[in-house]
């Protein structure tokens, strides 16, 4: 392989010299590298310095669901053959993952080596902030830099009422740019645009949020098709059925992804806590190290939502979050399932111990 040219034909696909050298125990094989663009059936296509190939993927584990090849990965794949094979794929950089909705709890990788994850939330149907808490969990946890774009921005005609909006958003997404967009009359484009260009970029969302009207807005061509939604409740249809990795015009990449019905956490604590930051920072200031925030005397968490620092949203939201992450892991991790199963058993007989303080000493049954 001419290196100089792997270089000038994938470098707009984030081809760099750090992936060069991982790929050196490859390229002595006489494998070509490519990128990942697309996944359907056990194969996939790759663009290389040679043009897109179609590959299969049966050589790389693919009855494990977090080691299957996905989009956005960067694999080494054979320069010919019929069939024609996908042989490794590099370390990867991040990994967007999600529980799949299996009785085995099982994760979904759904996009490699993703810089930043852009959650699209619509404008046209009230902000659901525990769902995009949720999205923001997953993709803080990925490696990736979250960006929330609230679409379709054009049917908020009221300056103030948008405002208000993207503040709502800001107080549940510290750390996180929120970017108002409209496709249709361009606003906020060039801000989102400069924020995802020379960077590999997920779309992220349910149907309806208009990610492949802002695709194509990104695109600046209609390469993504586009379905009308609903009116009643502004869902639509799945436009995009598979994750496309399409090269913007301005550099870097996006990944497009079919709306997601069920976004469910997989081991997911750290970017849980990120999303919830200035919690895991009041909770540093409770007198109790093990503080659960419930009744505990001292503790800062529940003085912040008295002083009205801290909306009790945000803790019961924080609180469903871990305890669904925590079940999850448990699944699959034995040593955690005892531990909550001596919780529970710890919390239960303090709870018995105060129902019979309460009943008194002459209760009877």
């Amino acid at each position: 392989m001419n290196s100089i040219s792997a270089f000038s034909a994938l470098a707009p696909y984030g081809w760099d010299e750090v992936w060069a050298e991982a790929f050196t125990q490859y390229d002595a094989e006489g494998l070509l590298p490519g990128r990942v663009v697309r996944v359907d059936r056990g194969q996939c296509d790759v663009v290389t310095a040679d043009g897109i190939l179609r590959a299969d993927t049966a050589f790389v584990t693919p009855h494990d669901p977090m080691r299957v090849v996905c989009t956005g990965d960067w694999v080494a794949v054979e320069p010919g053959g019929n069939p024609r094979y996908v042989r490794a794929y590099l370390p990867r950089r991040t990994a967007f993952v999600r529980s799949t909705s299996s009785k085995r709890s099982e994760g979904q990788i759904l996009a490699a080596n993703v810089d930043h994850a852009i959650v699209a939330v619509s404008l046209a149907v009230e902000l659901d902030l525990g769902r995009i808490e949720r999205f923001l969990a997953l993709a803080w946890e990925s490696g990736a830099q979250p960006v929330v774009v609230l679409s379709k921005a054009d049917l908020v005609p009221d300056a103030v009422t948008l405002s208000h909006l993207v503040q709502d958003v800001e107080t549940s997404a510290p750390g996180v740019p929120v970017v108002p967009v409209s496709s249709v009359d361009g606003d906020g484009l060039d801000v989102l645009a400069a924020i995802v260009g020379g960077a590999t970029s997920v779309l992220l969302g349910q149907s309806g949020a208009g990610k492949s009207t802002l695709a194509n807005a990104l695109l600046g061509e209609d390469v993504m098709t586009v379905q009308a939604t609903r009116d009643a409740d502004g869902k639509g249809r799945h436009t995009t059925t598979t994750r496309n990795l399409l090269a913007l015009p301005g550099g870097g990449v996006l990944i497009d992804t079919p709306g997601l019905r069920g976004v469910g956490l997989w081991d997911a604590e750290t970017g849980v806590g990120q999303v919830f930051s200035e919690i895991e920072a009041l909770a540093e200031r409770c007198r109790f190290h093990d503080c659960a925030h419930e009744a505990e005397p001292g503790c800062a968490v529940l003085a912040a939502i008295e002083t009205g620092e801290l909306a009790e949203r945000r803790l019961d939201s924080y609180r469903k979050l871990l305890r669904e992450n925590q079940r999850i892991v448990a699944k699959t991790d034995a040593r955690l399932r005892a531990e909550i199963r001596k919780d529970w058993k710890r919390k239960g007989a303090i709870g018995r111990a105060a129902m019979e303080a309460k009943r008194g000493p002459h209760w009877r049954p």
